[in-house]
């Protein structure tokens, strides 16, 4: 397959995946800021989120004070943040058209619709009057295309691309989602709090939860109390969990393995270490050692083969 075939169909399914996780991020806040908190601790979250989005500086150049609505409005619709989710669609919808030939009509016409129906609804206000319907809308878009995706192309090096690019930036995701909220709270597993703290941000937790649809699987899975340890561990090791670290890239290598050449050999060796490492890894080793300090290693290793990946087989990144 042409490298620059090859490029465009990562990429359509990583802005596809990283539109969907910006709305569960966005998702997160909004749910918490719903709940009873001071001013000063929900502008604390709203920061929180732009800071794990690396979006700060940018959103300080451009907005003012930190807040709901103009955070939202600026990660679902401006037009100058590169990562908002109208960009994410657009450039998703381009390098689909790009490759239009290799896909199917279907996931196409997925893509394009997608992007026509979102211009729609910006315009008419829908994520301004429900954020939260709005949000869910574009988890809904990007499940039905990876599931048009699924069901109608041919299994070949064009669809292990496209698997690749959605399960890596859903590894980035789930981490930098992780890392909102644990981060801010990781002196829980050195010392708990009052009960009325414990009940309150049991609402904090299981909104989390909800962002990345595994509520209910948690309670399966568990079936007790939400504790935040058990969130960390079903969201980072359990191989059944799909949204979770470990299940994301059991997909990345298995993909990898199918286009796998001459010249992979070490972006492969790289993505089996930081599978191995999930596959064998415990909760509480990983704690022990700092739930912040494990996801930004986690996020710097998805990066380093995220560039190798683009080495071997895409178009290369700038240096």
């Amino acid at each position: 397959m042409l490298a620059r075939t090859a490029d465009h169909l990562f990429w359509m399914a990583r802005y596809m995946e990283r539109a969907e996780n910006t709305a569960r991020m966005l998702d997160v806040n909004y749910q918490a800021s719903l709940l009873p908190q001071s001013a000063d601790e929900a502008e604390k979250g709203w920061r929180s989120l732009l800071s794990i989005s690396e979006l700060t500086g940018d959103f300080a150049k451009r907005n003012g004070e930190v807040h709901a609505r103009a955070v939202i409005d600026y990660m679902v619709s401006d037009p100058d943040n590169m990562s908002s989710i109208r960009n994410c669609l657009h450039a998703a919808r381009e390098n689909a058209r790009a490759v239009r030939g290799t896909l199917t009509t279907e996931v196409w016409e997925t893509q394009n619709q997608t992007w026509l129906e979102f211009q729609r609804m910006v315009a008419e206000g829908a994520f301004e009057r429900d954020p939260g319907n709005g949000f869910e809308w574009v988890k809904f878009r990007s499940h039905l295309s990876r599931g048009v995706t699924v069901g109608t192309m041919l299994q070949d090096e064009a669809f292990h691309f496209l698997r690749i690019g959605s399960f890596l930036e859903r590894a980035d995701n789930t981490a930098r989602l992780l890392d909102v909220k644990f981060h801010a709270v990781e002196s829980e597993f050195h010392g708990g709090g009052s009960g009325k703290d414990i009940e309150v941000d049991f609402y904090h937790w299981s909104g989390i939860l909800r962002s990345v649809s595994a509520f209910e699987v948690y309670r399966k899975a568990y079936r007790n109390v939400i504790r935040p340890e058990k969130v960390a561990e079903l969201l980072i090791l359990r191989h059944d969990m799909p949204r979770s670290l470990a299940a994301c890239m059991h997909e990345v290598l298995a993909n990898l393995e199918r286009v796998a050449n001459e010249q992979s050999s070490d972006t492969l060796r790289h993505a089996g270490r930081l599978h191995a490492d999930l596959q064998y890894g415990r909760i509480d080793e990983i704690l022990a050692t700092g739930l912040h300090a494990y996801l930004t290693q986690f996020l710097e290793r998805v990066g380093t083969l995220g560039f190798g990946i683009s080495r071997d087989f895409l178009v290369p990144m700038a240096a």
